[in-house]
């Protein structure tokens, strides 16, 4: 398995790609701008896309979807409690950039809690994590966890904006991702990527939750 972020859009979303090696079958997760630079990076390492899921659905991370799914053909899929972020994509960055967009992208199939599925003979594994938004999830494969704007490196998702959740994003971290061993890789939607052995020492929110502090 191999994985390449690529930093895409005006708030700088982490892109990732992640395809088999011996297969050249790839998964894109959180497309939220700049297509044209996903798509020649897929024929430069002669990927063919299979699918592209996204984490939550948020304006700034789906930005790149729709040009994807009709270059080439791959479905697009989220979490059925995302397709109403998902509608007013318009909307939110205009509120909250000023920015006007294109009409969001349709899913072609949803997502749920403990869904598998493979791309060549990489597994991944679907979980259900909101708080950040009612449709967020974080993808698992082998040791890399992508957590989308549930963890950060140092730091959480906000619990501020229309359809957060404290409450519910502290569930999320306390069930789904504080039980990870320590050596599995975040890469989160923003910033830096990072280990679980590193967010449990030193970022301040999960150390609230840990049962020894």
């Amino acid at each position: 398995m191999r994985i390449q972020c690529l930093p895409v859009g005006l708030l700088q979303v982490n892109c990732y790609v992640v395809w088999d090696l011996e297969t050249k079958e790839a998964l894109v997760i959180d497309p939220g701008g700049d297509a044209a630079r996903i798509l020649e990076f897929l024929k430069a390492n002669n990927l063919r896309l299979e699918r592209i899921v996204n984490t939550h659905s948020h304006f700034d991370h789906v930005g790149g979807v729709r040009i994807l799914q009709e270059k080439t053909g791959a479905p697009f899929l989220i979490h059925p409690h995302g397709q109403a972020l998902l509608a007013s994509a318009q909307e939110r960055a205009a509120q909250f950039l000023g920015i006007a967009v294109g009409e969001p992208p349709v899913p072609d199939a949803f997502v749920e809690d403990r869904d598998e599925f493979q791309v060549g003979r990489v597994p991944f594994l679907v979980r259900h994590t909101p708080g950040h938004s009612p449709g967020g999830i974080c993808l698992f494969a082998r040791n890399a966890a992508f957590t989308g704007d549930t963890l950060f490196a140092g730091s959480i998702g906000r619990y501020d904006i229309p359809g957060s959740s404290l409450d519910e994003l502290v569930q999320s971290l306390r069930s789904v991702l504080l039980p990870l061993p320590d050596e599995t890789v975040i890469y989160p939607g923003h910033g830096p990527s990072s280990t679980m052995a590193a967010e449990r020492e030193h970022n301040p929110f999960l150390r609230m939750l840990m049962p020894d502090r």
